[in-house]
């Protein structure tokens, strides 16, 4: 009798335990990008003076990739190709503060709210203005609708975003002066102004709504103003028993970089410009384990996917660190588009790996659609691949090159090699990133069948990013 006893309540705990996530419910998924976060920024990759500790504890709990590219050396192109799946010269977003995204256009959330899933998006946007009525950051005003184009027009649900760049602390202001002797101004950053006397209107807003401005809870560190709405929304699909899609884009640590003095204080042998840089990255991961601490809370955390990268390498002049690798952002070359990033999701993916497979931020949707199972209504162009194989433990090679454009400049890369023009096609490097990751030896003169072969694929991609471009996948 005891015996039954036992053995019905221990089938009972794990009655309720898979009542909370069943085997088969579809992964809640949550994209993480930071914006100008370079590769050698964070302690997971190596980073012994910025601490980042929640960052580490993910990249953990699942595999991180040493060789992770975003889709463009700057920000805008790059956010387009984690949506769609597609190069940004398809779509017309070749650098930042250009087109937007199009109607046309198919997105991860439009395939996922279908599929069921609530789909948020909070932080930044720059994939196209977001007010026809006032003046707003770099685009946004008063009666341009050229390239409007908000979040709910391509499958979200809700949203809380900026157009553009914002200072990282108190987003919504700027010191009407700056202690130039320590470097502030408003370019690079400052500290965090005490006294609101002291301050004045940058000149943006945080959009929740068709033409509505939020106006409450915008003070302090912005990382913590975004996820102060992220939570709510995951809280409300949780108790509603949606998957979710929430796509987190942190406007740090772009510039104008801001910090108060408590954040600064764990930097204070450093300099003035570096405590700053450096803090408003650690509070960044500090609301990055504030999530994680909601998801556990939730009973969410087993079952969620989290992918993490940045959106090109670091800016110019700032602490920022490309790591080993060659330039910063605005060049093709790796320390401008090879970012930090992991994925984890726990029910699935065995933790403490690392990868050296080259992807791109264009392999999310075929990733997320092959997992899912999910089919993509039309025949176009996909520049991703799925990663389904790689993140179930499997030794695989990319058989698909990626290709990169920015500027008039084009680098085609595979498994091993990365041919690259930065002259507009007229002269190319060719360099072997297994044995040479920094890229210093040009070896073009060595492998010149090689570099012949690989000029014509790229530039047959690019006369196909064209053809895209014109308005080809649309017809």
């Amino acid at each position: 009798m005891k015996i039954n006893l036992i053995l019905l309540i221990l089938t009972s705990i794990l009655f309720v335990g898979c009542q909370q996530i069943p085997e088969s419910q579809d992964p809640n998924i949550i994209l993480i990008m930071c914006d100008d976060l370079g590769w050698g920024d964070t302690g997971f990759n190596g980073n012994e003076i910025i601490q980042t500790p929640n960052l580490d504890f993910l990249a953990g709990k699942g595999i991180t990739f040493n060789r992770f590219y975003s889709a463009s050396a700057v920000c805008s192109p790059t956010r387009g190709s984690c949506l769609t799946g597609r190069n940004p010269y398809r779509y017309g977003i070749p650098t930042a503060n250009a087109g937007h995204m199009k109607i046309e256009e198919i997105t991860l959330p439009e395939l996922l709210k279908e599929r069921g899933y609530s789909t948020g998006h909070f932080g930044k946007w720059h994939l196209g203005t977001l007010t026809t009525k006032v003046k707003d950051a770099n685009r946004g005003k008063p009666g341009d609708s050229t390239n409007y184009s908000i979040p709910t027009m391509h499958g979200y649900d809700s949203y809380f975003v900026t157009e553009s760049k914002i200072p990282t602390y108190d987003p919504m202001w700027k010191p009407k002066m700056f202690d130039t002797d320590k470097g502030e101004g408003l370019r690079y950053g400052w500290k965090a102004v005490q006294n609101k006397n002291d301050a004045e209107k940058y000149g943006t807003h945080y959009w929740k709504g068709v033409e509505n401005a939020e106006t409450t809870n915008m003070e302090g560190d912005n990382s913590k103003v975004v996820m102060d709405r992220v939570i709510p929304f995951i809280e409300n699909s949780a108790d509603n028993s949606n998957p979710f899609f929430s796509v987190i884009w942190f406007q740090t640590p772009h510039l104008p970089v801001v910090a108060n003095e408590k954040m600064m204080a764990e930097y204070s042998k450093y300099s003035h410009q570096e405590q700053i840089y450096f803090a408003t990255i650690s509070g960044m991961d500090e609301q990055v384990g504030r999530l994680w601490e909601k998801l556990e809370e939730l009973g969410q955390a087993e079952n969620t996917m989290i992918w993490f990268c940045s959106d090109n390498g670091p800016e110019r002049d700032t602490p920022g660190s490309s790591g080993p690798f060659r330039e910063r952002k605005r060049s093709l070359y790796e320390g401008g588009v090879r970012v930090p990033a992991f994925c984890v999701w726990p029910n699935k993916i065995e933790a403490d790996q690392k990868t050296d497979f080259p992807a791109f931020t264009s392999d999310y949707l075929p990733t997320i659609t092959e997992i899912l199972n999910l089919d993509y209504p039309v025949e176009r162009p996909i520049d991703g691949v799925s990663l389904s194989k790689l993140l179930n433990g499997e030794s695989v090679n990319r058989e698909k090159p990626m290709g990169f454009q920015y500027g008039g400049k084009m680098s085609w890369v595979t498994q091993e090699f990365k041919l690259i023009s930065t002259d507009k096609g007229e002269t190319f490097e060719l360099y072997n990133l297994i044995d040479d990751p920094s890229e210093k030896e040009n070896i073009i003169e060595e492998k010149q069948e090689l570099a012949k072969r690989m000029k014509k694929e790229l530039l047959n991609w690019i006369e196909s990013c064209k053809k895209s471009a014109n308005g080809a996948d649309y017809l």
